[in-house]
């Protein structure tokens, strides 16, 4: 190969692997081989020049043979003997060829000639999609392109050629037409699986992996194209040394090149480090082509540093009577604040037998956030002292501990207020029967003042009577009642009246304490019995003269209610028309003697309770006889005021026989 320009940058590519071509031009077989017949194509290019070369295998025992029985010369072209009628030699063809078009890249051969036929070709690339790639010359059997390829589109096209008569028939083939499209470095590497992000513990041995870059390039892989090679363009920052990390060229591997000391992200100006990293391909060489990507590498933390109090002593002051946060205990930390090698767990170890303080961490201040849990009470004790110690939340390193300065003393005083007088007990309870009379004493309550320093008297009032029943002797704390207590009033639940009342000292503003009574009614027989229901409907014609099951309620509380007495009151007249028979303790029944004229009726009917002594109520039951035609009840008062006023009339008349 001669450019005629001193063959600059001249490069070699063969289409088998099993042979290679050297600079001096020389082809050299890697490996033993046995197939005759078989084409190589060998394509050259330089900086200014390309060509490529087709050649042949012959047998061993061919080449000691005169040159004219080895090649049988057709054209310019030299093919050896095949069985076959048709040669179809494979076809290299390089990407992005540049213009004119058509090129010629190969051709195809008839062992018998090709007077008379034409050859036709076939397949992707020729009528299938993409078509119009490749054709074939019908006559001489010349391949040419109709544009440049695009390896990384299509790597291989596999062709059909065979041979026709002038018809379309079929002569000889199909056979295959193999156009392998030769790769040149026309891709960049690429990063794609960005964002890229490592981390590594602070001090950890040099030579610690961080993370792998992987760059990919579309050229072809078993080319130098897509031989990549890795390099650290730029550091930021490049403190506390501007080569913190190396790059394997070949793997991608990132790793630690300081020491450990060095490592260190306390004393780092930052802890995260951008890495510029570039991919080359052509194994690295300067021809090759370049991307590059931006590795972040973060610096994690690791607790070596314990929490310290930002001084020795805190203190507080908290009213008596108040619970909450009293002081913020303030800490330092060199840690990585995100971490729990930064995050304070605090805990009192003395001074809080009695469990009225708690402390809990400020989750964005990382403050111990002492607070009164139970109110603390002045006269028992003015003052406290708590010892406090902090940790982290994550376990120190084995070579760091925590010292005095983990500890802290918090004192505490306690201000005096004036505390509401308590009553005792409190809730109060009592038991009275209802009823009892007005004036009555329920019972005396009794508070005191906490203040036992202070010498404060305490007065009395009534806070919430709901019934208005009660009344409070201001001075010595009696009860007594201003009406009736009703253990049936709505102001009663579960038998239980409730009433508050106030204990107000003498200080300056007073102080008051509540108290709460609970009164037990127990019950008297003072409801009589109701009945009911009050009305009744039946057929003037019924059949069944069972008219109606009674009811019996009484307010009151068992044994002052059932079992109950019903009775009916006497009947007027020559007959009787009804009567009442007790179905149980609460129940009774009404039956009709004999079928009833449409009319309305009064019956008066006694009901008595078990109280002792008992209490007896009589209710009229209205009584509706109607008339029943076609499962309807007419019920009309005018019929109804007819028979009404028969019966007044025979009332009277019975009342004029009598006399």
């Amino acid at each position: 190969f001669d450019d005629c320009k001193g063959n600059n940058k001249l490069n070699f590519e063969v289409s088998n692997p099993d042979f290679k071509v050297e600079l001096d031009g020389n082809l050299v077989v890697l490996k033993n081989v046995s197939e005759a017949g078989r084409a190589l194509f060998v394509h050259a290019r330089s900086e200014h020049a390309e060509d490529m070369a087709e050649i042949f295998i012959l047998e061993e025992n061919e080449k000691r043979g005169a040159l004219k029985e080895i090649l049988k010369l057709e054209g310019n072209l030299g093919i050896p003997r095949q069985k076959r009628a048709i040669l179809a030699t494979p076809i290299l063809i390089p990407e992005n060829q540049r213009p004119p078009f058509p090129r010629l890249v190969g051709k195809v051969i008839r062992s018998e000639g090709t007077e008379g036929v034409k050859f036709r070709l076939s397949g992707k690339g020729v009528d299938q999609d993409p078509k119009g790639i490749f054709r074939i010359n019908e006559m001489s059997g010349d391949v040419s392109v109709t544009r440049a390829l695009d390896r990384e589109a299509i790597a291989n096209y596999e062709l059909e050629v065979e041979v026709v008569d002038m018809n379309g028939k079929t002569i000889d083939g199909p056979v295959r037409l193999d156009i392998s499209v030769i790769d040149q470095n026309d891709n960049r590497p690429m990063f794609k699986e960005g964002p890229y992000v490592g981390h590594v513990m602070e001090g950890s041995a040099t030579g610690t992996t961080v993370m792998r870059m992987a760059a990919f390039d579309a050229d072809d892989a078993s080319t130098d194209n897509a031989l990549l090679r890795y390099n650290i363009l730029k550091q930021t920052p490049t403190k506390p040394s501007p080569n913190m990390f190396y790059i394997d060229p070949e793997k991608g591997d990132i790793v630690t090149v300081v020491s450990p000391a060095l490592l260190d992200r306390e004393t780092m100006e930052s802890p995260k480090y951008e890495l510029v990293i570039e991919a080359k391909d052509m194994g690295g060489m300067d021809v090759g082509l370049t991307g590059t990507a931006t590795a972040t590498i973060l610096i994690d933390d690791k607790n070596d540093h314990a929490p310290e109090f930002t001084k020795k002593e805190f203190q507080a002051t908290v009213k008596e009577g108040v619970t909450g946060v009293i002081v913020n205990l303030t800490v330092g930390d060199r840690d990585d604040p995100a971490t729990g090698a930064w995050r304070a767990v605090y805990s009192i170890i003395n001074g809080n037998p009695g469990q009225s303080f708690e402390i809990h961490t400020n989750p964005q201040t990382n403050e111990g956030m002492l607070s009164v849990v139970k109110p603390l009470d002045y006269e028992i004790s003015a003052f406290h002292t708590l010892l406090i110690k902090v940790e982290n939340e994550d376990p120190l390193i084995p070579d760091i501990a925590y010292g005095p300065s983990s500890t802290a003393t918090v004192q505490i005083t306690v201000e005096d207020v004036n505390e509401g007088p308590v009553f005792h007990p409190n809730p109060m309870a009592v038991t009275k029967q209802e009823n009892i009379p007005v004036g009555s004493v329920v019972l005396t309550v009794n508070a005191t003042d906490p203040d036992t320093l202070q010498h404060q008297t305490i007065r009395y009032s009534v806070h919430k009577d709901p019934a208005g029943w009660l009344e409070i002797n201001p001075t010595n704390g009696t009860v007594g009642t201003t009406a009736v207590l009703d253990r049936e009033s709505p102001f009663v639940h579960n038998n239980v009246y409730t009433a508050l009342f106030l204990a107000i000292d003498s200080g300056n503003p007073p102080a008051t304490g509540t108290g709460t009574l609970h009164i037990t009614l127990e019950d008297v027989n003072d409801n009589v019995p109701s009945l009911y229901p009050t009305l009744a409907k039946v057929c003037d014609d019924a059949k069944d003269l069972r008219v109606v099951v009674l009811g019996a309620s009484d307010k009151d509380l068992h044994p002052n209610t059932d079992p109950f007495k019903f009775e009916l009151s006497k009947q007027s007249g020559p007959e009787k028309l009804w009567r009442i028979n007790r179905l149980n303790n609460t129940h009774a029944q009404v039956i009709l003697l004999q079928n009833l004229k449409k009319a309305n009726y009064n019956i008066p009917i006694s009901v008595t309770d078990s109280g002792k002594p008992p209490l007896t109520n009589t209710t009229e039951l209205r009584l509706q006889v109607c008339t029943c035609k076609k499962s309807k009840m007419d019920c009309s008062a005018s019929d109804a005021l007819h028979i009404s006023l028969t019966l007044i009339l025979l009332s009277l008349l019975s009342l004029f026989c009598k006399s």
